[in-house]
């Protein structure tokens, strides 16, 4: 394939939240984007978080203040311009007499949360006393127990979508997404970037792109990534892994999130209402081993369920009450010294002027900032391509699903096939975009119906996600756009039908859609 007339101004190697926030910010500053990434948006690190919009509390204790203030100030943002995949959520810490941060350490930092996040639209924190606590969480150990704080931050459900809405937002303004994308090669000329080759990891077809700047974008995978370029680079990743477990309700299960500190270790970790089951984690280990085989360890599975049940005992939580589990790299900042909580969680623009003019690379960065980091990424893009970028916008823009939410509501229930589970779950998906998805359905009758028995999900979705949302696999429509492979049984029951319409759409051979149907069992099999 030859080159473009013109070159794009920036590529984006990467459509994680990182990626997918830059794009957005790059192309609604009038920029040519391209966005690479080598498998489908959000398979890597965003989609493996526990999947807050928080402001690091635990930050404070290592002293960075400004890292707190701007995960606080980005949560109000992401708020506004999000409203559909982003709500409130409130939270307990549970203060025990063996605990290192006792009431007065927990009470100055809940303080000091309070005062960073001023202009805040949740309440502020509150001290409970033993009693209080016992009386508000019956299923609460009780033993040792001196008190809790509670306060809000806030929960992203479905990480997947709030990429995805970056992504259709930045394509809206005119970038190029193109995913199962493997850039196999950086092209330096003259000591600048000149282009991309990558290839089509489906058709396996083989590309080149030009770009005046390249963004790597890719996370844990940002070391490979300057590895294809020429010359070389120091290590920049010393990523820690951290995992999750997903269970069912189970007894004395919490009302609240609950941010505990381990017994075992002393480090905190969290057991949250998800999804209408439960999130617990995480854990954090330096890892230095395959970024594509990354699975959570029996040792670590044990070590989540034996502090679930300590703070909860009458839980009796097992190995085989887990309905899967999941575990990523963060792609923090090489240190080889030093316990990993400490590691700082702040993101680095780091400009690669030891390999070429017009390399950027993205070490860290987190759900809550991706928004912060891209504007602060493409004032960089800006001045070295000696543009005058217009200001900022993506701080007062709405994602695409944040608008007409009323109008949307009302046309799913005017749908009448949808049960009322079936009109949040769709709300909580596509926000205003569902009005998009009733008329699709409207417009083709085999569409216009439910294929689960509790009546939420409709067989436009898969067709939607096809045509609208830049799904390429049937893995693609379970886990990153229906997201009912997030469901107890990973939408298991779900699998044939889904496939007969993807097919249909795709118009797949009989041995494509059987091949599919095994990379979805087997991917989703990767999680249990």
């Amino acid at each position: 394939m030859p080159l473009p007339a013109a070159p794009y101004d920036v590529a984006v190697i990467g459509a994680g939240i990182n990626g997918a926030g830059i794009a957005r910010d790059a192309a609604l500053s009038g920029l040519r984007v391209i966005v690479l990434e080598q498998n489908d948006l959000c398979s890597g690190t965003s989609a493996v978080s526990s999947r807050l919009i928080h402001g690091g509390l635990r930050y404070l204790e290592f002293g960075e203040l400004p890292l707190v203030f701007e995960s606080l100030r980005e949560r109000i943002t992401l708020r506004r311009i999000a409203a559909h995949l982003i709500k409130p959520i409130r939270i307990c810490i549970p203060i025990y007499e063996s605990a290192k941060r006792g009431p007065l350490l927990i009470r100055l930092g809940m303080m000091i949360y309070d005062l960073l996040s001023a202009g805040k639209t949740v309440p502020g924190h509150e001290m409970l006393g033993r009693d209080e606590m016992i009386a508000s969480e019956p299923g609460l150990a009780t033993q040792g127990l001196r008190g809790a704080a509670r306060y809000f931050d806030a929960q992203v459900t479905f990480a997947e979508r709030l990429v995805l809405e970056n992504l259709l937002a930045a394509r809206a303004a005119g970038a190029d997404i193109r995913t199962y994308s493997a850039v196999t090669r950086i092209n330096v000329e003259r000591g600048a970037v000149r282009s991309l080759e990558y290839v089509d990891t489906v058709t396996e077809q083989q590309h080149e792109v030009a770009a005046s700047v390249i963004v790597n974008a890719a996370g844990p995978w940002v070391d490979e990534v300057l590895s294809i370029a020429p010359g070389a680079s120091p290590r920049l990743i010393g990523g820690t892994k951290g995992s999750h477990i997903i269970v069912g309700s189970f007894e004395g299960a919490p009302s609240d999130a609950y941010y505990v500190e381990a017994a075992a270790d002393g480090r905190p970790f969290f057991i949250i209402p998800w999804n209408h089951l439960f999130l617990i984690g995480t854990t954090d280990i330096r890892y230095d081993g395959n970024l594509s085989e990354i699975r959570a360890s029996r040792e670590e599975i044990d070590y989540l369920l034996a502090e679930t049940n300590r703070v909860f005992p009458a839980a009796g939580l097992e190995f085989g009450d887990i309905h899967y589990s999941y575990a990523g790299v963060r792609p923090l900042p090489r240190r080889d010294r030093g316990p990993e909580s400490s590691i700082t969680r702040r993101h680095i623009i780091k400009k690669n002027r030891g390999i070429a003019r017009g390399l950027i690379t993205i070490i860290g960065g987190k759900l809550t900032t991706y928004r912060n980091l891209a504007e602060q990424t493409v004032k960089r893009v800006g001045k070295m391509l000696g543009r005058k970028l217009p200001k900022c916008r993506t701080e007062d823009t709405l994602l695409p699903g944040a608008y007409r939410l009323d109008e949307a509501r009302e046309a799913l229930i005017a749908l009448e096939c949808l049960s009322g589970h079936g009109v949040e779950r769709l709300m909580g998906i596509y926000g205003g975009r569902a009005i998009g998805l009733v008329e699709l359905a409207k417009s083709e009758p085999s569409l216009l119906e439910t294929i689960d028995t509790r009546k939420s999900v409709l067989a436009a979705e898969v067709v939607f996600a096809i045509r609208e949302e830049m799904a390429r696999t049937l893995s693609d429509i379970v886990h990153r756009r229906l997201m009912v492979g997030l469901s107890a049984d990973q939408g298991r029951g779900l699998y044939t039908t889904l496939a007969t319409i993807a097919a249909n759409e795709f118009a797949w051979s009989d041995e494509r859609r059987a091949s599919e149907m095994d990379s979805l069992i087997a991917y989703s099999d990767s999680f249990t």
